[in-house]
């Protein structure tokens, strides 16, 4: 490979790098591939890309649009619901019960509790209910533990914009940079075409052997191949940050970017910042650290409720019920019998026998009854019943069930501890690995501007040694390459540099624009 295809390749490739070595490496390198939709989300319709985009307006409509953040948003929508549960739980619990039966042959009749042998139809209503009234602080530990899951579910959607934040400002200046490569590549192009002219009128001249031509001619072919190299590395760039924007590319083809004038890193002094107070300011705001601090806590309360199964368990008990039965009868009063009844009178003979006396009694009328069918609405009251009833459960021995549970809710708490120092962790290695590289490349930028300042006059000198006759095509190309890869060095330089500078202003909480 050629020098210019190497320069090349290395400056388009250049912010590619950034996620890997940069802040996101330890804590986002994953989650930068779910930002991006997949392929069945293409066909959701999205707003018109008209319009030159800048920096500011491609993360607003990212974060509005990339469907990573809609899943986090629903995950803090579901633990709401979570939390929500978790406080009705304090209320009592009430249940209706209705049931309708038939009987046939030999069976209990539920409202006489007698063995009967008929075909019949009974109904069952009750109402059951049951207040807890101590449980080991279980319930409002509970409630506790849910509301730290869901704040921290809420700093994972801050996280998760964050992310997609930083991913779409190093998107956003890949695309530029690949887009100055493209210019830089065309202007040698330019430059190879007109030296190609010249060389022709020289080898007329005879000042120049036709191998002088041969090598320019080379030369523009492996510029020709770097542009359409550059153009293929911009059009992935922009196919990258049109996926983060969730927008169909079929209907983006007007996409383009709008990038003020960057100021260049060595005209400000040299970039300085205070780490630990740089640390300490993003510490105490960015999402991913609090979400951890929540999680501990979290952690905490799952303790405290798994050693509430300790405790005895004390409930309160009340039930209403009443039941029908169509085999239940009913006597019912008709009226007095219409005849009188006459009774003798017994006597005791000296027998010792009873015997009936030639004297009769006579009786008052008798009253009548008739068995029906006891009514439903009689049975639902006349079978009402009610009951209440306090219940305590002391646990004793349940084969070590909450003494390991115990344990485990305190390893989990160990381990949350630890996750919360590893958060804290990354993020001071984050800032200061962005702060090293933005340093590094403004020094980088420094050396590669004077080296650009240095070979443009090799170059020139070249140029005019070659007009002259003086100097063969392949030394001329080698110093038209050395140029071309210190442009190359310079704009790459550049651009790690803004990006860094991004990042870290971006941990100061200053919002990310151009």
């Amino acid at each position: 490979m050629t020098a210019p295809s190497t320069c090349l390749l290395r400056a388009t490739l250049g912010l590619a790098g950034l996620l890997a070595a940069g802040p996101l490496a330890a804590q986002t390198q994953q989650d930068a591939r779910p930002a991006s939709p997949p392929a069945a989300a293409l066909n959701s319709p999205a707003a018109a890309a008209t319009g030159p985009w800048t920096l500011r307006r491609a993360v607003d409509y990212a974060l509005d649009h990339n469907l990573g953040v809609r899943l986090n948003q629903f995950t803090a929508q579901g633990n709401a619901q979570v939390l929500r549960q978790s406080k009705a739980a304090l209320l009592p619990t009430v249940n209706l019960n209705a049931t309708q039966g038939w009987n046939y042959g030999t069976y209990v009749n539920p409202v006489t509790s007698q063995f009967q042998n008929a075909t019949t139809r009974s109904n069952n209503f009750a109402a059951q209910g049951q207040l807890v009234i101590f449980q080991g602080f279980i319930l409002r530990n509970t409630i506790k533990r849910n509301a730290l899951d869901y704040e921290a579910s809420v700093q994972d959607i801050e996280k998760s914009r964050n992310d997609l934040s930083l991913n779409v400002a190093s998107q956003f200046l890949q695309l530029v940079l690949a887009q100055e490569l493209v210019r830089a590549n065309q202007l040698y192009v330019d430059n190879s075409q007109a030296q190609i002219e010249r060389s022709k009128l020289l080898l007329k001249a005879g000042s120049i052997p036709e191998s002088t031509l041969l090598d320019n001619q080379s030369q523009l072919a492996t510029n020709e191949l770097n542009v359409v190299t550059s153009q293929n590395q911009a059009n992935l760039a922009r196919l990258a940050l049109l996926q983060l924007l969730n927008i169909d590319p079929a209907t983006a083809q007007n996409f383009e970017i709008e990038v003020p004038s960057l100021p260049d890193p060595d005209q400000e002094a040299s970039y300085t910042l205070d780490l630990n107070a740089v640390y300490q300011q993003a510490a105490n705001t960015k999402p991913e650290i609090q979400a951890a601090d929540l999680r501990v806590r979290s952690a905490r309360r799952s303790v405290d409720i798994a050693r509430g199964s300790y405790y005895p368990r004390l409930f309160l008990n009340g039930s209403l019920s009443t039941v029908f039965s169509s085999s239940q009868s009913t006597r019912i009063f008709t009226g007095d019998s219409t005849a009188a009844q006459y009774v003798p009178v017994l006597q005791r003979v000296s027998s010792g026998a009873i015997v009936p006396t030639s004297y009769v009694v006579t009786t008052g009328r008798q009253p009548n009854f008739e068995t029906l069918p006891s009514r439903f609405i009689d049975q639902l009251s006349n079978n009402y019943g009610k009951a209440i009833q306090f219940g305590l459960s002391v646990p004793i021995l349940n084969g070590l069930q909450v003494r390991t549970g115990v344990q485990r809710a305190i390893i989990n708490e160990q381990a949350a501890g630890v996750r919360a120092e590893q958060a804290r962790l990354t993020l001071r290695q984050g800032i200061e690995q962005a702060y090293a590289d933005a340093r590094a490349a403004q020094l980088q930028y420094a050396a590669a501007t004077r080296q650009v300042a240095a070979l443009t006059l090799t170059q020139r000198n070249s140029e005019i040694r070659f007009n002259n006759g003086l100097l063969s095509g392949t030394e001329f190309n080698i110093a038209q390459n050395n140029l071309n890869f210190a442009v190359s060095n310079q704009l790459q330089a550049k651009y790690t540099f803004i990006f860094r500078r991004k990042v870290l202003d971006f941990y100061q909480g200053i919002p990310l624009e151009l």
